[in-house]
């Protein structure tokens, strides 16, 4: 599967049972089953004016939106959404590095213009980044 250079999810092939017994694959992974590798939507510099996206090719020809870098945030507020600027990343549930690195997964507190924000969705696979006011 590496000639494809995508990120291969597989169990390990010398796993054993809890009788002890190997475990043995039936099969391998097809290419249509490989996941993508982790596409990090990173916070956009303080020049940048808009959100950065890459078209990416799916199975059966279909392309979908990645995130690769965000300025702004769909804001839930009381009244509705509103689109308000991204200032930094306060912390991240998924791992503490990316918090440092500005890296946006759901989960992840924001800073933003109208307070803190935690994401309600998966950013780098939507093409946008939602998130609700936290109180």
């Amino acid at each position: 599967m590496s000639q494809f250079g995508i990120q291969v999810h597989a169990k390990s092939k010398t796993k054993k049972f809890g009788n002890g017994k190997r475990k043995i694959k039936f099969r391998d992974k097809r290419r249509a089953e490989v996941g993508n590798y982790f596409s990090a939507t990173k916070l956009a510099d303080a020049k940048r004016t808009s959100n950065s996206t890459k078209q990416v090719r799916r199975r059966g020809g279909r392309s979908t939106t990645v995130l690769k870098a965000a300025a702004f945030v769909n804001l839930l507020t009381k009244s509705g959404y509103k689109k308000v600027r991204i200032l930094n990343v306060t912390e991240s549930r998924d791992n503490r590095n990316f918090a440092r690195q500005n890296i946006i997964t759901k989960g992840t507190l924001l800073n933003t213009e109208l307070g803190k924000a935690v994401v309600t969705n998966r950013a780098g696979r939507e093409g946008s980044v939602n998130a609700k006011l936290v109180e």
